[in-house]
């Protein structure tokens, strides 16, 4: 059967809003999971944007910092329905997960202390360190090319690990090695990548390959400057406020600041910024224990929504143990810490896309722009495996070197890895898996 010639009718917003708030509940799986479910509706079954043009975007998305997933569900949205369409686009791909990961943290800090809540963590626990060497290889094997790569990633984890540079570091010098080595060498730079192959041709699109930019992707420099300055308005206003009710020491503050660079570092995706994560938050500031931060990334791994939303998490533990409102209003405290945490955390995105989508279009597939990317990459790589030993000697020596080995998180950790590695299990059923394994053993050990 050919495909149709005509591209289906104008897409109102009210049909475009119902489909953002149901990709928002149904967005499981990792940045691929939730690239493959848009690709999936967008470009073959809805016909709403040409596979070229989705490609495109998503390039695009992936040379940001922030969610990619996210920024793309975002740009599709600006580029069919302007900028409210982006904002409601991008604003629904991330309520849910807001909503369900508060509850979750909640009931995570209420009820954990119950053995079926224990037990069904303690089998979690050493499947998310799996998980994240699972990350570690996956991304490597397709960032790493060549050895100037492999020595960037291998430099990168002696740096974190060895020599305790901050992550900041780190991808300032990858971006700077990236920019020189690509006029060097470029071709040690030039590295293929993405999500997967594209689909079958779908027919016609609204929006096709050939269909002329809307009027406000075109580029020019007023509406780009408007909107980075309502960006930086909407940012600076809550943190001036924070500043004068509280002052700039004050938990919630820290919390603006420290996210809003965060927000900024997450090139490669989320498992690149958990590193910085886990530094500021688990080792300056003490917010919540390195056991808590590894539960909170199995939280996010298993709810909706781009992975960085593991920051609600450490934001509601955060703002609930320091008892920000008194210790009477512990859900209060968490609740407003996971929403300052959120509003900085992507605020930076939807300006990326809102300013820059046009102008950065014009400077797409430059390659003084993707080789600093492509070093950044590889840095990511060695920074995500000291992680996941960070990981793995908190779940194995929980009670540190003179505490004994755990040999059942072991044992569960190396059943988890067999199962994403050699099994090819989805990360939601590996994660379940360990949980019921955990919570039996629990409850029959004791």
């Amino acid at each position: 059967m050919n495909p149709p010639e005509s591209p289906p009718a104008a897409i109102s917003f009210r049909e475009a809003f119902a489909f953002w708030l149901k990709l928002g509940f149904i967005s499981f799986g990792g940045p691929a999971g939730q690239i493959s479910i848009m690709h999936n509706e967008l470009v073959e079954r809805r016909r709403w944007i040409s596979e070229g043009r989705f490609l495109h975007a998503l390039n695009y998305c992936m040379v940001l910092p922030g969610p990619e997933a996210q920024q793309l569900a975002t740009y599709l949205g600006w580029l069919m329905h302007r900028n409210v369409g982006g904002i409601v686009a991008g604003g629904l791909f991330v309520l849910p997960s807001l909503l369900i990961l508060m509850a979750l943290s909640w009931i995570y800090l209420a009820f954990g202390e119950l053995p079926v809540v224990a037990g069904l963590f303690y089998g979690i626990k050493p499947a998310v360190t799996a998980i994240v060497l699972h990350a570690a290889h996956r991304i490597g094997s397709r960032a790493l090319k060549n050895g100037v790569l492999w020595s960037i990633a291998a430099a990168s984890f002696v740096a974190i690990f060895a020599l305790r540079l901050p992550f900041p570091a780190i991808v300032a010098a990858a971006a700077l090695i990236g920019a020189i080595g690509g006029r060097i060498a470029p071709e040690r730079f030039k590295v293929g990548g993405g999500h997967g192959k594209g689909g079958k041709l779908a027919g016609a699109a609204l929006i096709d390959d050939d269909t002329p930019p809307p009027a406000h992707a075109r580029l020019g420099w007023r509406g780009a400057a408007r909107v980075g300055a309502i960006g930086l308005l909407l940012w600076l206003v809550p943190m001036a406020a924070l500043t004068a009710f509280y002052g700039w020491d004050a938990t919630l503050t820290q919390m603006g600041w420290f996210f809003t660079k965060a927000a900024l570092l997450t090139f490669g995706g989320a498992y690149a910024v958990l590193p910085y994560v886990w530094q500021g938050a688990v080792e300056h500031y003490g917010w919540l224990a390195p056991q808590q931060m590894i539960d909170g990334l199995a939280l996010g791994e298993t709810t909706p929504g781009p992975l960085v939303m593991v920051v609600v998490f450490v934001a509601f533990v955060g703002g609930w143990a320091r008892e920000l409102f008194g210790p009477e209003h512990l859900l209060l405290a968490g609740t407003a810490a996971a929403l300052v945490v959120t509003w900085v955390t992507f605020l930076p995105s939807f300006v990326f896309i809102l300013a820059g989508g046009p102008l950065i279009e014009a400077t797409h597939g430059d390659f003084r722009f993707t080789a600093p990317l492509t070093a950044i990459t590889a840095a990511v790589v060695g920074v995500i495996l000291n992680l996941a030993l960070f990981f793995g000697w908190h779940v194995l020596w929980p009670k540190g070197w003179d505490g004994g080995f755990d040999w059942l998180s072991a044992a569960i950790a190396l059943g988890a890895a067999l199962a994403l590695f050699r099994f090819k299990r989805g990360v939601i059923e590996v994660i379940a898996g360990c949980a019921v394994v955990g919570l039996a053993a629990r409850m029959l050990l004791g």
